[in-house]
């Protein structure tokens, strides 16, 4: 959790008027760790405001960690796979 002046914001956040929002993002974590950081704190951030994923399916890389910490927070996770013909 954030300490200080983020805490404050993140408290006062209004509510979102989403309830869903998709994600499409990496397979992979990258090569940066701070790829793999945003990932996980745009999860957070979905969170904290109350907002279900609609992902791409995977449970690994970039898409698996933002899952992860949306599931982990107690919100809804949807997972997309596209069915080939």
């Amino acid at each position: 959790m954030k300490e200080g002046a983020e805490a404050v914001v993140q408290v006062m956040a209004p509510p979102s008027r989403f309830r869903r929002i998709c994600v499409f993002c990496g397979s992979s974590k990258g090569n940066k760790t701070s790829y793999q950081d945003a990932a996980v704190e745009l999860g957070e951030e979905l969170v904290a405001r109350n907002i279900d994923l609609v992902y791409g399916g995977g449970s690994v890389g970039l898409m698996g960690l933002v899952s992860q910490a949306v599931y982990s927070g107690g919100r809804h996770v949807i997972g997309y796979v596209n069915k080939r013909p």
